[in-house]
């Protein structure tokens, strides 16, 4: 970090919006050179031309005033190691929303905890493989209480109901679909880009993918490390399928449905795990390397339409995926006085405004 948190502040900012020096001055009336020395520290704005400038960058003046914590302990690997301009930004993101979230967590005294580390240091003394993986996502079903031939309706509430933070992050990125901080950053947490473009049915599978990796991996937090090992990344997959989908639940609910068209058949396994059609295929028909154009051709048949490798047919409601104990949190330390209005809006970034009309609405 820079001696000037502004002049650090507005570079990231400005690079993670896209925009050029050139283009931040003309939407905030300045003159090219008059930006550049402010980015370059070697000017101080007056408070009128730093809101317009905030404006123009989509963040409030604080974010822009306040040092930013480094986080070290993060696992955070793009996909195919695409360079993303975004990753100073999105790091500085996460690390302000875990210190709001710690601060919330203090001062309400509610700090659940899930023993990952006990479960990450019993799996570490094993050999990498998908058996490991496998035994680690039926100890941490077992640890988060769930019955062994129980569905997960909510991983969101699951995870945070056991201290694991969910941080939906809406970034328009098909390369990066989450990250991971592990407990001596704040966490554990996990990230996940819950853009448009990416299905809700991915957005689950990267959560459980990403508690693989805090499970299995937690010895490759280190965020300086941007490649991806794909044999972590397997195992990881593994480790989300059998989570998500415990072999004894995957066939009680499979074998039944074998009288089906075999569309309806995947359909309906999917809605009940709330996985892709492709974690279902892969599941059911792990040695068929066909099983998808199988199904694409039966879908065509059914349907008249195409059916592509990222096509998501029948996609969930984003509800399927909405973190809220954040949001509960601000509640409850608004109603005992701990923040004031405004804080609250911060935390949730949203304007005050807007935090009457939830409060109002609660």
């Amino acid at each position: 970090m820079s001696a000037d948190p502004l002049a650090t502040n507005l570079r990231r900012t400005r690079v993670a919006r896209g925009l050029s020096q050139t283009e931040v001055a003309e939407r905030a009336d300045l003159s090219r050179v008059a930006y550049r020395n402010i980015e370059t520290g070697t000017a101080k704005p007056r408070v009128d031309t730093l809101m317009r400038i905030s404006g123009v960058l989509g963040v409030r003046i604080e974010e822009l005033l306040v040092e930013a914590r480094t986080l070290m302990q993060v696992r955070f690997r793009a996909h195919k190691n695409r360079k993303m301009a975004t990753r100073e930004d999105v790091l500085v993101r996460v690390a302000r929303w875990l210190d709001d979230y710690r601060e919330l967590e203090e001062l309400l005294g509610e700090r659940p905890r899930f023993d990952f580390e006990g479960l990450a240091k019993r799996f570490a003394r094993q050999k990498p493989s998908p058996e490991r993986a496998i035994r680690a996502a039926e100890a941490a079903r077992e640890a988060l209480g769930l019955e062994e031939v129980e569905a997960i309706r909510d991983v969101c509430g699951l995870l945070e109901d056991h201290g694991i933070k969910i941080y939906p992050l809406d970034l328009a990125s098909v390369g990066f679909f989450g990250l991971s901080v592990s407990g001596e950053d704040g966490g554990p947490a996990i990230v996940v880009n819950v853009w448009e473009r990416i299905t809700v049915e991915r957005w689950i599978f990267t959560a459980a993918h990403e508690l693989g990796h805090l499970l299995l991996h937690l010895g490759a937090y280190d965020v300086s490390r941007a490649s991806e090992n794909e044999e972590e990344e397997e195992e990881a997959d593994v480790f989300a399928s059998h989570f998500l989908m415990p072999e004894k639940i995957f066939r009680k609910e499979w074998e039944p449905t074998d009288g089906l068209p075999f569309v309806d058949r995947v359909l309906k396994v999917k809605h009940i795990f709330a996985v892709s059609c492709q974690a279902v295929l892969h599941r059911a028909f792990p040695d068929d390397k066909d099983r998808f154009r199988r199904f694409s051709n039966a879908y065509r048949a059914k349907t008249g339409k195409e059916l592509g490798k990222k096509d998501e047919p029948q996609r969930l409601p984003e509800a399927r995926f909405k973190p809220d104990r954040r949001d509960r949190l601000v509640r409850a330390a608004l109603k005992k006085g701990e923040i004031s209005l405004s804080r609250a809006a911060e935390i949730l970034g949203i304007t005050v405004a807007d935090m009457r009309d939830r409060e109002a609405s609660w």
